[in-house]
């Protein structure tokens, strides 16, 4: 479609309306001598409009007399009409390539540098390496030397482990990958504590001590990993018939270590929901207009959009823009752009099944506002509230228990009272 459309355009083709007793018969004789029509319509009984190309018009005078129809040229378009335009007014024809040649020649040139990629490195720092290298704006495309602006950035700026310069138009792209620095490991003595209330369903220790169990009930704050490790015991063997009792040798002391691990306990959550059995409101129904205005020194005039709104109730959305100031000068002009969003007033009744059902939705979705992320739900159980006199809504209460990670770290100083926390390990017999 697009070639054909190609073609006519370079030969040339008119637009010709058909007047006589049978122009269906013009249309025939014109398909069966080989004479291409398209477009072809019918705006009146007697009259028909097609388009064909220029080369042949002349053909078609002969199939006229034939037929005893007439036509006329009502439009013309392609190159050959463009071309004669043009030549009956060769200022402006001089004028259309002179700025032509001045699009294609200003185009040659860098005039926008983009950098992207980069967190930690300056882009003045990084404009300032490439502008060393021979990037800047207005420098010629063909001067500018991409692989030698890559090099530059990559030798000039440790912090950068690879570089690409992109040229597209006028713009040219810098794009960055910083080096990634690891982040020092924290090695502070610190203990794992349990951030809510719950029975311990599992202990992993990386580094630490376990201070809690599988099947333990633990609330919040309490030690689960103690960054303490104590000293173990080891009982010196006594040698028989000896009468003398050696030197007690000192007391070890614990180690201290920023504990690590994950700890996963069971979590129960509760929640709440109601639904009205008949309710009542207003909701919006999809139909919105927009209206455009200008202001001008509080005088409205709408650029766009209806003159009134065609809603009986509806709410509004507003926005103002303002054209920026220019030096001291501030314009009093405004371009307020309005949305009316259509609402209607609406009553729904439920049947208690619908009501009961909507209630456990909205209790459940309330549970899973207080569940942290990753906090798998192993049980759920709904349970109506029931009251002595009879209401208008129904009220449904949400149980749920969770398996989660209920640890989290908690620095220390060697010698606080938290030592006396961790329970003394098991004495050797």
């Amino acid at each position: 479609m697009f070639l054909f459309r190609l073609m006519n355009f370079l030969v040339g083709y008119v637009t010709i309306t058909i007047r006589g007793e049978a122009p269906e018969k013009f249309i025939n004789m014109a398909a069966a001598r080989g004479i291409f029509l398209w477009d072809i319509a019918r705006p009146g009984e007697q009259t028909m409009r097609a388009n064909v190309r220029l080369s042949a018009v002349r053909p078609l005078r002969h199939i006229a007399r034939r037929t005893r129809c007439g036509f006329h040229i009502t439009r013309r378009a392609g190159l050959p009409f463009l071309w004669m335009r043009l030549a009956r007014r060769k200022a402006l024809a001089f004028g259309a390539v002179l700025f032509v040649l001045g699009l294609y020649f200003l185009s040659s040139f860098v005039w926008t540098i983009e950098v992207t990629g980069n967190s930690r490195v300056p882009r003045k720092e990084i404009l300032s390496v490439a502008s060393a290298a021979g990037l800047n704006r207005g420098v010629p495309k063909w001067r500018l030397d991409c692989p030698a602006v890559e090099r530059a950035l990559k030798a000039n700026l440790p912090a950068i482990s690879w570089a690409g310069v992109y040229v597209k138009g006028t713009k040219v792209t810098i794009e960055v990958v910083e080096k990634t620095i690891p982040e020092k490991k924290n090695q502070s003595p610190a203990h794992i504590v349990a951030i809510k209330a719950g029975v311990i369903k599992e202990v992993l220790v990386f580094s630490g001590h376990a201070a809690a169990k599988e099947g333990d009930t633990v609330v919040p704050g309490q030690i689960l990993i103690s960054g303490i490790i104590p000293p173990s015991e080891e009982q010196k063997p006594e040698q028989p018939g000896s009468e003398t009792h050696s030197e007690q040798p000192a007391p070890r002391q614990p180690t201290y270590v920023h504990a690590a691990g994950i700890v996963r306990a069971r979590v129960w959550y509760e929640g709440y929901g109601e639904a009205l059995l008949a309710e009542t409101g207003k909701r919006f129904t999809g139909h919105r207009v927009t209206r455009v205005c200008m202001k001008i020194k509080g005088r409205e005039i709408i650029l766009a959009g209806p003159q009134k709104i065609p809603f009986l109730h509806y709410q509004t959305e507003t926005s103002v823009k303002k054209p920026p100031p220019w030096r001291n000068l501030h314009l009093p002009v405004e371009l307020v752009i309005s949305k009316y969003y259509e609402v209607e007033n609406y009553r729904l009744v439920r049947n208690r099944a619908e009501a009961r059902r909507l209630a456990g939705e909205r209790a459940l979705h309330a549970v899973q506002k207080q569940l942290p992320q990753g906090a798998r739900i192993v049980h759920k159980q709904l349970d109506e509230l029931i009251v002595k006199e009879p209401e208008s809504l129904v009220r449904v209460k949400a149980f749920v228990e969770s398996l989660e990670e209920i640890g989290t770290e908690q620095p220390f100083t060697p010698g606080e009272e938290s030592q006396n926390q961790v329970p003394a390990p098991p004495s050797q017999p």
